[in-house]
């Protein structure tokens, strides 16, 4: 046991994460700059494509338009592309650490928590990137939803011991 982390970190984590591959290198405060800027980047990127438009949202609920659709069938490939090609070229981190992805188990669990979260999206027309991009346009009224948000994470977070997974 390392760090005060139980022995069983990782069976429980893993319940719940999209990725382990946590660093073990310490860095000064402001290497997490490159985060922000990178945030910035990708918020100017979600307002110049209209993904966070109430309506663009709308529209794909409504199966009117293929806007929405397109992006993200788009982020799905290069997503698949990427993954594919860090496997075969054995694509190690910047810092040089192997990249390892684990298999996950199919539960009925995601079935349910990705319709709560997709009723959501169509409810709101956000979801949690773009709710930061919405703020930083001035839809201020989208500070509810991400406080919603952020009170639903931390409610699952209490009871995800106590329901089935």
């Amino acid at each position: 046991m390392t760090k005060n982390i139980p022995e069983n970190d990782f069976e429980i984590r893993s319940l719940d994460t999209s990725c382990l591959n946590e660093s073990e290198l310490v860095h000064p405060y402001w290497y997490n700059l490159k985060y922000l800027i990178t945030g910035i980047l990708f918020g100017i990127v979600f307002v110049k494509a209209e993904i966070i438009s109430w309506f663009r949202i709308q529209e794909m609920f409504r199966l009117q338009s293929f806007h929405m659709y397109g992006v993200i069938g788009s982020a799905v490939v290069v997503g698949m592309l990427s993954v594919f090609l860090i496997k075969k070229f054995k694509i190690k981190t910047i810092y040089g650490e192997d990249i390892h992805f684990e298999k996950k188990e199919f539960n009925k669990g995601q079935i349910i928590g990705g319709l709560i979260f997709g009723f959501g999206w169509a409810i709101t027309g956000a979801c949690p990137g773009p709710l930061f991009a919405q703020i930083g346009t001035g839809v201020t009224v989208t500070i509810v939803t991400l406080l919603s948000a952020i009170a639903g994470t931390w409610t699952y977070g209490l009871v995800r011991n106590k329901i089935p997974h």
